[in-house]
């Protein structure tokens, strides 16, 4: 009897032991390697708002936040707010000049209907066990591969470009100095057709060559089922200082980009949304260089400074950009068939349909080393693919320098 007793002692054990490194979803991952990422990026929260979307969002005490995980930014003390902006993008008569009825036209996030985040804390969409296993990884969970670099001037023949699976139609200004980027972005909800494609619209600021040491600092809006789980458009950031290889992230999801407000959560969707031939929305994105302590700060609307990436993250822009992109991109993952994606860039139809049908990038401008505000000089614009998405830009007028993009992707055209 005792030796069944043994036996039955030792089976239960070996069970126990054995248990953290089940192997569980699709991509075969162990849940021990499961547990120990999520605790990494699952912080400890003060209190947590359940979202009418479905997403968790923790508020959790600022000096908690996953960016000092990063060995840089150990001992690093966090800057509460710029020391300088771009010339008056804060003016009081910005925020006061606002109608009520266009405040409440304004874009916000869904999570702000049940509740906000206390003073001293950041919201961070939490990240839920299904999440990584969608991933092809658990370690490569929130980053971009290699292919997600727009090249207008490359060497490389177009289909060669083309046949990296992501696909552009963007302005951009080069072979300058700039200090920061800005543009209102119009919002909208594109079909993605496969979970592993996305649909984005976003502002690049780049620095180095395009090999393996590229610098780029970036922001958006995007919908990707594949890292989100759901097809919302959601608001986003990235940076990486090695061209995607090794560093950076999305959102929240490493350590880096160090954020200070309470009212805005990376990776969390947004709303209202575009409509064909009806009402119309943008959000604000700015992006620039502290001249004083050197980082590189994110702006979302008229007012939300949502935080940092410290220099000390990059090389070459740890001292200015180089280049400047603006503009949509998508994942093609075509087909056994060899079929073009149904995957829609911004509205999903074409420039030339213009005002409320497609999607539009205005006000586009950069930030100069007197650290102001204005219009780029030798604008130019670029697509892999002008018959599955394309790009016309415009001057002139409330809208400055503005450019029209999109597309439906597969279509008799683009095969």
């Amino acid at each position: 009897m005792a030796t069944r007793v043994s036996f039955f002692l030792a089976l239960v054990m070996t069970v126990v032991i054995l248990a953290p490194s089940v192997v569980s979803g699709e991509n075969g991952f162990s849940d021990l390697k499961i547990r120990t990422h999520l605790k990494r990026l699952n912080k400890p929260a003060l209190k947590s708002i359940k979202s009418p979307d479905g997403d968790i969002i923790d508020c959790v005490p600022i000096t908690d936040q996953p960016a000092f995980a990063h060995p840089l930014l150990i001992n690093h003390t966090v800057q509460m707010w710029p020391s300088l902006n771009p010339e008056s993008v804060f003016s009081e008569s910005k925020v006061s000049s606002k109608t009520k009825n266009q405040q409440s036209n304004a874009i916000h996030q869904l999570w702000h209907v049940n509740g906000k985040c206390p003073k001293n804390t950041i919201p961070i969409r939490r990240t839920r066990r299904q999440d990584l296993y969608r991933a092809s990884s658990v370690e490569n969970y929130g980053m971009k591969n290699q292919k997600s670099i727009p090249k207008p001037k490359s060497s490389e023949p177009p289909n060669v470009l083309t046949q990296n699976g992501h696909q552009h139609a963007i302005m951009y200004v080069e072979d300058g100095v700039f200090y920061g980027a800005k543009a209102k972005i119009n919002v909208w909800k594109p079909d993605v057709e496969m979970p592993n494609e996305f649909s984005l619209a976003q502002i690049w600021v780049l620095g180095g060559n395009f090999n393996s040491d590229l610098n780029s600092i970036e922001a958006g809006w995007q919908v990707s089922p594949q890292l989100y789980g759901d097809n919302r458009t959601r608001l986003f950031t990235y940076w990486t200082s090695d061209a995607y290889q090794g560093t950076g992230c999305y959102n929240l999801l490493c350590s880096g980009f160090v954020q200070i407000n309470r009212e805005i959560a990376m990776g969390g969707s947004i709303s209202p949304l575009s409509n064909y031939g009806n009402s119309q929305y943008d959000i604000t994105i700015l992006i620039w260089k502290d001249p004083k302590e050197g980082h590189w700060w994110l702006q979302f609307g008229e007012k939300y400074i949502i935080g940092y990436w410290p220099a000390s993250l990059f090389s070459y822009l740890s001292e200015s950009a180089s280049m400047i992109e603006w503009g949509g991109e998508v994942v093609n993952s075509q087909s056994e068939e060899g079929q073009h994606t149904t995957t829609q860039m911004g509205s999903g139809r074409f420039a030339e349909e213009g005002w409320g049908k497609a999607s539009y990038f205005k006000n586009v401008q950069v930030v100069d080393g007197s650290n102001e505000l204005r219009n780029p000089e030798n604008l130019q614009v670029f697509t892999d693919q002008e018959n599955c998405y394309n790009v016309k830009s415009g001057n002139g007028g409330s809208w400055g320098s503005y450019f029209y993009y999109g597309g439906p992707g597969r279509n008799p055209n683009c095969p």
